[in-house]
């Protein structure tokens, strides 16, 4: 499995490159950041009308290009580059993901023309209060929250604590669906998601909750009723993050009852790539930073890249920017593949790898730049914050590096 791209794909990089030029520079980040959306809805649709990127990875029928991962990561890694503030992780990689694996063709030709066109925005909303995955129910009322554990299956919490979510301290689920009694198969759910990646905007909700049959998702709109959004502060203002409360909110059941839990595991894995992805042109950026600083900063007379501390430094960040782009072309090509087996691991690798390294040389570019990167009005810290909650997200890298021991038996 080689790591050369085509010439469709680096075309399809400059392209995409160009248009984050334009559209997602550093004032545009520090604008969109301060918003309470946290996206250009012109920006979007242009993402979606000129270039087709929600839509990449679709099949046609549904209105996509058909391409595969490696594309995707193609436009996440030039995405992570420019910091853009869109949906795009929540949309086109969560919610888009989910309907693609979900086994319900009518939900798939129902709602995924509409995220592919950029019409609507989704987003999965699957972590309870802590940030880890709500999988293990408590079957009987308990005095005291029960202790979080993590499974040996391997997915992942969106606020960073690996494994699964146990019960609200009560005995309860932390979310539940049930059937709304009109006779129209509807359902309604009670509790609240937390954590949810663009909550505040998306107009799809795809919400797992506990019914008869076990761990479900469901479809909610936007507006429905009984739905409450709370925006949360985050480090990273260029990620929004929102909890979602639900009183009797009307929901439409995806696939059938119980089918969340493998398809979670299956589509987290896929998001711990895309993240790597886009981690890794952070990780491209902060060098290409700290490089260019060290050419241009003169002290005591000569470039500070001169310095032997310098150049031990940016040449141990070049080494962790280039192995993090291996480990993430690498799963992206795995993902593309459809290996289920093979993506366990190579999205374990990834993920664990590169948020360590994404973050490190983040720092490091803090580091070189001496006081001026430790200002508001420089953009390292944007970079910075990115890094270290996209090392969290979707699980930290001992989490994940116990998932890839799991996967080899060791």
């Amino acid at each position: 499995m080689g790591l050369v791209f085509s010439d469709e794909q680096e075309e399809l990089r400059r392209t995409v490159r160009s248009f984050l030029e334009r559209t997602s520079p550093e004032s545009e980040v520090r604008r969109l950041m301060e918003t309470s959306d946290g996206y250009d809805p012109a920006v979007w649709r242009q993402m979606a009308e000129q270039l087709g990127l929600q839509g990449l990875h679709v099949p046609e029928e549904y209105g996509g290009s058909g391409s595969g991962f490696v594309e995707l990561g193609i436009v996440l890694e030039e995405m992570g580059a420019f910091l853009l503030c869109a949906p795009f992780l929540a949309s086109a990689v969560l919610a888009t993901g989910a309907l693609l694996d979900a086994a319900d063709p009518a939900a798939r030709a129902e709602l995924l023309p509409g995220l592919v066109d950029g019409s609507s925005i989704g987003t999965l909303a699957f972590a309870g209060p802590t940030g880890r995955l709500d999988t293990t129910p408590s079957p009987s009322p308990a005095p005291a929250p029960a202790p979080a554990t993590t499974e040996g299956g391997g997915t992942t919490g969106v606020a960073g604590t690996a494994g699964a979510e146990g019960a609200a301290g009560h005995g309860e689920p932390l979310i539940v669906a049930t059937r709304s009694g009109s006779g129209d198969g509807g359902y309604t759910l009670r509790g609240t998601r937390h954590f949810v990646l663009d909550g505040a905007v998306a107009d799809l909700l795809l919400v797992t909750a506990w019914a008869d049959g076990g761990l479900s998702l469901f479809a909610v709109s936007g507006d429905a009723p009984g739905l409450v959004r709370s925006p949360l502060p985050v480090m990273d203002l260029t990620r929004k993050q929102a909890d979602l409360t639900f009183s009797g909110t009307p929901a439409r059941l995806i696939g059938a009852e119980g089918d969340a839990g493998p398809l979670l595991t299956r589509v987290l894995r896929l998001a711990c790539v895309a993240l790597a992805n886009e981690s890794a042109g952070g990780a491209r950026a902060v060098l290409a930073q700290a490089v260019r600083h060290a050419r241009e900063r003169v002290q005591f007379g000569r470039p500070i890249g001169s310095f032997q501390a310098v150049k031990h430094s940016c040449a141990d960040m070049l080494v962790a920017v280039e192995g993090s782009r291996s480990a993430a072309y690498h799963a992206a090509q795995v993902a593309a593949s459809g290996d289920a087996r093979l993506l366990a691991r190579a999205a374990a690798m990834a993920k664990a790898y590169v948020g360590e390294a994404y973050f490190s040389a983040a720092a490091e570019n803090i580091q070189i730049h001496g006081g001026i990167g430790f200002t508001w009005e420089h953009p390292a810290h944007l970079y910075f914050k990115r890094a270290k909650t996209s090392e969290l997200l979707f699980g930290d890298p001992v989490h994940h590096r116990g998932l890839l021991a799991d996967e080899l038996e060791i």
